[in-house]
């Protein structure tokens, strides 16, 4: 009960800030902006005249698997940067302005009060990230070749992965500090870290969580789920289980102090 009390409070919350308004039109945005101008490419070239007299424009048509793959890409960037700001005040914020030193002081868990908060922000986050790949898909279906609903349905869950370990990441930074600002800046950084260190390094770290996105391909193109994936993918989720614990016990100690 407890649990459910700060989950509907945290997803009240949302809804008062109109996040569920806004952060699903961001991503759905995000989402179907490469398709759209990867299609009408020509016509945008034509219509800015950036081609002399006489030329003609030849661009291949791009796989279905390859234009979803683009807004996935967009997620990755931009969208990363949204999730930070959604969640860069989960904790911080209260903790900051003393309410959660309110809540905490009731007979209420450490882990009850993370783990609620991070649900909320992934209920709200996963649901508007497929809003948007379901647009994309919409659309690389009425524009391009048609792609399979299950692929893109597979490569959303094991995206949803990635996605949560980088709102996991935000919650343990939340815990260490009472600067959203700060924690906004170690949780890209981090993540930024995590993204180079893997493409530097991918001979030795296939398995890194990072590498998720670049197994995805697979799903959509003929369906098939490389062994790394799952390996990488189960990784992941010690690593979000990790952080969980870390964010609770660090929050913990940090009150108590």
């Amino acid at each position: 009960m407890q649990w459910l009390t700060i989950y509907n409070k945290e997803l009240l919350e949302s809804a008062r800030n109109f996040k569920w308004i806004w952060v699903p039109l961001v991503f759905i945005l995000l989402s179907i902006i490469d398709p759209l101008s990867t299609y009408y490419l020509p016509q945008i070239l034509e219509a800015t005249g950036g081609l002399p007299d006489g030329a003609t424009i030849d661009i291949p048509t791009p796989r279905p698997s390859d234009v979803l793959m683009m807004s996935i890409s967009q997620l990755n960037m931009l969208g990363v940067l949204v999730i930070a700001l959604i969640t860069m005040g989960t904790i911080s914020g209260e903790r900051k302005s003393g309410v959660a030193e309110l809540v905490l002081v009731k007979p209420i868990p450490y882990h009850c009060y993370t783990t609620a908060k991070w649900a909320a922000h992934m209920t709200l986050i996963l649901t508007s990230i497929l809003l948007g790949l379901l647009a994309s898909w919409y659309y690389v279906n009425l524009l391009f070749d048609p792609l399979s609903f299950s692929g893109m349905l597979t490569a959303f869950l094991f995206y949803s992965l990635w996605i949560m370990l980088i709102v996991s990441i935000s919650l343990f930074m939340n815990a260490l500090t009472k600067s959203p600002g700060l924690v906004l800046f170690l949780t890209i950084s981090t993540v930024i870290l995590m993204n180079l260190l893997t493409s530097v390094f991918s001979h030795l770290l296939e398995w890194s969580p990072a590498m998720i996105t670049s197994y995805l391909p697979g799903i959509l193109q003929n369906g098939e789920m490389e062994s790394n994936l799952m390996f990488t993918s189960l990784i992941t989720a010690v690593v979000i289980i990790a952080l969980l614990f870390g964010a609770t016990y660090t929050l913990k100690h940090k009150e108590i102090a």
